[in-house]
């Protein structure tokens, strides 16, 4: 396929080898990249938002007085484990065994939804308490960031649960492994991000 074809179908170049062949892959992996970099962003601002606020108390409870770290570690661990757990459904998907990866899929979301009920269970808990996120700046910030996340891991849920059912139905096409390898890049982006909640947050909270 000629440049001159390429321009005129529109066609960005880099999507084609030189012998013209086309690779749509790219396109898609290029795309998810700018979404979770700009997610990155996001998070870097709520972060951000939670240094500057995170200390304002209202005169109302502190993070050290609210925090339950033995429960924050159970739900890290989950959300830790369900990271391990994708990893081995993508080996399975390298050796073409589509039970394998459905399996290991199935885990991954219920170690997801596991976590989704803890971090639920501490909003109610915090809410129930009078320490809802309009309490104060400090829980105002806390609720958002650490919530924006939950619901990162709830849509993320929700795309694996999709995900199973198409490869159930299609198998182990090449837009299938395309759509978990997007998604294999995202659940451990939300692994690195809660890593640092649990920092930044959680430990430095407890602090003093």
């Amino acid at each position: 396929m000629s440049e001159a074809t390429l321009t005129q179908t529109g066609a960005a170049p880099e999507y084609y080898d030189l012998k013209g062949k086309h690779h749509p892959e790219n396109g898609t992996l290029l795309g998810f990249w700018f979404y979770l970099m700009s997610d990155c962003l996001i998070f870097a601002m709520l972060f951000a938002a939670y240094g500057v606020l995170g200390r304002n108390y209202a005169a109302g409870p502190s993070g050290a007085q609210l925090f339950e770290l033995p429960t924050v570690a159970l739900n890290t661990t989950f959300l830790l484990l369900s990271s391990i757990t994708y990893g081995f459904a993508m080996i399975q998907m390298q050796a073409g065994k589509k039970n394998g990866v459905l399996g290991w899929l199935a885990i991954t979301g219920l170690f997801g939804a596991a976590f989704l009920f803890l971090e639920i269970s501490e909003f109610r808990h915090l809410t129930l308490e009078g320490a809802g996120p309009d309490r104060s700046a400090f829980l105002s910030s806390f609720f958002t960031l650490v919530g924006t996340h939950g619901l990162h891991v709830t849509f993320g849920t929700i795309w694996l649960i999709t995900l199973m059912f198409q490869v159930g139905k299609h198998g182990l096409t090449a837009a299938n492994q395309r759509r978990l390898f997007c998604l294999s890049m995202f659940w451990h982006f939300l692994d690195v991000v809660w890593i640092a909640v649990f920092t930044f947050v959680y430990l430095m909270g407890v602090l003093p």
